[in-house]
């Protein structure tokens, strides 16, 4: 049998553990090891970095060159689910992008007229001309993306080479691809200004010539002539009344909200618009005038005479050889006499003389162009519900009670006015007083296991409870068993006790030679060899014990040296 050294009563912790046996100090490592690898666990969830977007929807281009410029700055990164995003610790958003662009990365963002500073030595035309076209793109790309509405844009001019020939120069066109928002949308005024923002950034380019499409091939921009620009009429034409409608809408529901309360009053209005566009022309001529008042356009005056012309007369000389002095006689009046020598040289010859005068007077005339607005209202026709009145008394009980004649009276007078009632035009107010219906909606319970609270609440927790959890098990399983039969005193075996306890029985012998001593037994020749050898042997008693201990044996055999 093989020798041991001796287990005293008190054992100490050291002399405990020298005693456990290949498994039980198997297990004790292995619980210590789990227990200090779920504390750490742990402890790094606990400190995890919160996570923020640091680039999304990149180009692989662009994504493997972050990537390899993140692990050359020893940034730690991840991707978002489906990989669309590159996610950083949100303590190094700003500082890791502002050291990417250092670096020109992502180089898929938008470069504008930055490209021609980097023109190199040798350049020719074609390629100065290319780079100005890409410069000129990015720079309306950057305008538009500037857009609320609009994620990204592209841009693509056509810019025909110019020659001499003025007649054979072509017009410059550009196409702009847009790529909107989630749930967004433009209306045709920002489609207008889109268009107009491209056409005024191009020299010689027309808003005709440029082409707005989006993402799903539809093209947005209208052409101005032409059936299409009917259609693009009539759907501002729409719009417009839309906007009257709701404009009259929310006047009415503004100047009855203050009386009858929030929410109890319901308001439509309808409008009828008209935009046929007229043109009048009017001409109007006034009464003559009488002559002194009125304007000369223009005199034609006709004289001539019928008869014989005197011959010369008189005293032959200078006075008879005089020719005649101008007539003195006005046109409309009577004949002057002559004078008395002239009448008196001249003799009497019949005459016949005739005379006409025409005179045109400028006649008044007035011309009246008439265009009339389109967009005029023709009707307004205002639809009104009220609510009933709600009242609660003193004890708590509501109860609805209706409008009176003279109260639904005054209101319709301030509908009325609130429209810009006219009765010429035909318009119609309708105020109406009824209770409204009131439905319960019911919402499905949804139970609490499945309630988003509740489940992001479960998920922020499941991390430090599941570890916690692990730990128990790991501490109670392994561990504490471990740790207790290091505790525990040495058993002795219930073999062993029952030999040292047991008192024989001695026979009781009568006769004559009842007080002599009786042969002792076997049992009792075993116990007296066992406890000889504890006083002989003790550290082989024990051994015997701690195998006994340990299980290594079911039973042991006492000798004596």
């Amino acid at each position: 049998m093989a020798e041991a050294a001796a287990i005293p009563l008190n054992p100490t912790l050291g002399q405990r553990f020298a005693a456990l046996n290949q498994g039980q100090v198997l297990r004790l490592a292995l619980g210590v090891a789990l227990f200090v690898v779920i504390a750490v666990v742990g402890l790094m969830m606990g400190r995890q970095a919160d996570w923020r977007v640091l680039y999304a929807n990149l180009s692989d281009k662009d994504g493997g060159a972050i990537i390899a410029q993140l692990s050359q700055m020893n940034v730690p990164y991840k991707y978002s689910e489906g990989g669309h995003a590159i996610l950083v610790p949100a303590d190094k958003v700003h500082d890791t992008r502002l050291r990417l662009a250092s670096q020109g990365l992502p180089k898929g963002s938008v470069a504008g007229f930055e490209l021609m500073e980097n023109n190199r030595f040798g350049v020719t035309q074609f390629q100065e001309r290319v780079s100005f076209q890409r410069a000129l793109e990015g720079e309306l790309t950057r305008s538009i993306q500037a857009l609320s509405s609009v994620q990204s844009a592209r841009v693509h001019l056509a810019l025909p080479n110019q020659n001499g020939f003025f007649r054979e120069q072509q017009k410059p066109s550009a196409s702009v691809l847009l790529s909107l928002n989630a749930g967004r949308s433009l209306d045709r005024s920002q489609i207008a200004g889109i268009v107009h923002l491209v056409a005024s950034s191009v020299p010689e380019m027309k808003p005709e010539a440029v082409s707005v499409l989006d993402d799903t091939g539809k093209l947005l921009s209208q052409p101005a002539n032409g059936a299409d620009a009917a259609g693009g009429a009539d759907a501002q034409q729409l719009q417009y009344v839309q906007q009257l409608e709701q404009l009259y809408r929310q006047r009415i529901i503004d100047i009855l909200e203050p009386i009858v309360g929030r929410d109890n009053v319901k308001a439509q209005v309808t409008a009828e618009v008209d935009f046929s566009q007229t043109e009048q022309t009017s001409e109007t001529h006034k009464p003559n005038q009488t002559a002194d008042s009125g304007a000369v356009r223009s005199q034609q005056l006709l004289e001539s005479t019928n008869g014989q012309s005197g011959g010369p007369s008189g005293v032959p000389g200078a006075t008879s050889n005089q020719p005649p002095g101008p007539n003195t006689a006005p046109i409309n009046g009577p004949a002057q006499a002559l004078a008395p020598a002239a009448a008196a040289s001249a003799p009497a010859v019949p005459t016949n003389s005739r005379r006409e005068s025409i005179i045109n007077y400028e006649v008044d005339k007035t011309v009246k162009v008439t265009r009339a607005g389109s967009g005029g209202i023709k009707r307004l026709s205002a639809a009104v519900v009220v609510n009933f009145r709600t009242e609660t008394d003193a004890k708590g009980k509501t109860t609805t009670t209706p409008l009176t004649d003279q109260q639904i009276e005054k209101m319709t007078a301030l509908v009325r006015e609130t429209i810009g009632y006219s009765q010429e035009r035909g318009d119609s107010v309708n105020l109406m007083n009824a209770p409204f219906a009131k439905e319960k909606l019911a919402l499905p319970e949804v139970p609490l296991w499945r309630q988003p609270e509740v489940q992001e609440m479960a998920r922020s927790f499941a991390w430090p409870l599941g570890t916690l959890l692990l730990a128990v098990l790991v501490l109670f399983g392994v561990i504490r068993p471990a740790l207790k039969s290091l505790s525990a005193p040495p058993a002795r075996r219930p073999q062993l006790d029952a030999m040292l306890s047991e008192e024989p029985e001695r026979p009781q012998l009568a006769g004559p030679g009842a007080d002599e001593p009786a042969l002792p037994t076997a049992g009792e020749k075993a116990l007296e060899d066992a406890r000889k050898l504890t006083r002989d042997n003790p550290a082989a008693v024990a051994s015997i014990v701690k195998g006994w201990i340990n299980g290594e044996s079911q039973g042991g055999a006492l000798t004596t040296g």
